[in-house]
């Protein structure tokens, strides 16, 4: 109960911040590193002003960082890898652009690229879904998934639920 107040609080903050136009970025994701002050305490609230959400659009970055979640402003200009996260779920809200997303299936060629991450190279089933502007998508940890086509670069809001 208490993951899921932190996860609901976050996704709250997080889209009432409010969607802002980003510049092209040439990386397939940006996110630039997390600023000091954007560390949450325990016990404390992380906010962030318009201002700094509008710089963070036009190029990546972390809003809040805590020992139970991350949320950050990305964006993606062209496909990715098939990821899977061992304690992470995922959780997107689009902004702006679209994409091809697939979930679930079976990861194909994954291999290990840092603890509890996988990165491979395609997903045989799965589901497809055509993400867009107002979308949103959760990702239960361990489930593959994968920007497979960027047609449009795409904003969008990611929070990360940590599990211990």
């Amino acid at each position: 109960m208490k993951r899921a107040a932190c996860l609901s609080s976050c996704l709250v903050a997080v889209v009432l911040a409010g969607p802002v136009s980003a510049q092209q970025d040439a990386s397939p994701r940006t996110a630039a590193p997390a600023a000091p002050a954007l560390t949450t305490q325990p016990g404390t609230a992380t906010y962030v002003e318009k201002a700094t959400v509008d710089q963070l659009f036009a190029k990546g970055g972390r809003l809040s960082l805590g020992t139970d979640h991350n949320a950050a402003v990305l964006r993606r200009t062209s496909a990715g890898q098939v990821e899977v996260h061992v304690k992470e779920t995922d959780i997107f809200y689009i902004v702006e652009g679209e994409a091809t997303f697939v979930t679930g299936g079976k990861m194909i060629g994954g291999k290990e690229s840092r603890p509890n991450q996988l990165l491979g190279t395609d997903i045989e089933g799965g589901q497809v879904h055509r993400l867009k502007k107002g979308d949103f998508i959760a990702i239960p940890a361990g489930t593959p998934h994968w920007f497979k086509e960027v047609p449009v670069a795409i904003n969008y809001y990611m929070v990360k639920v940590l599990a211990p």
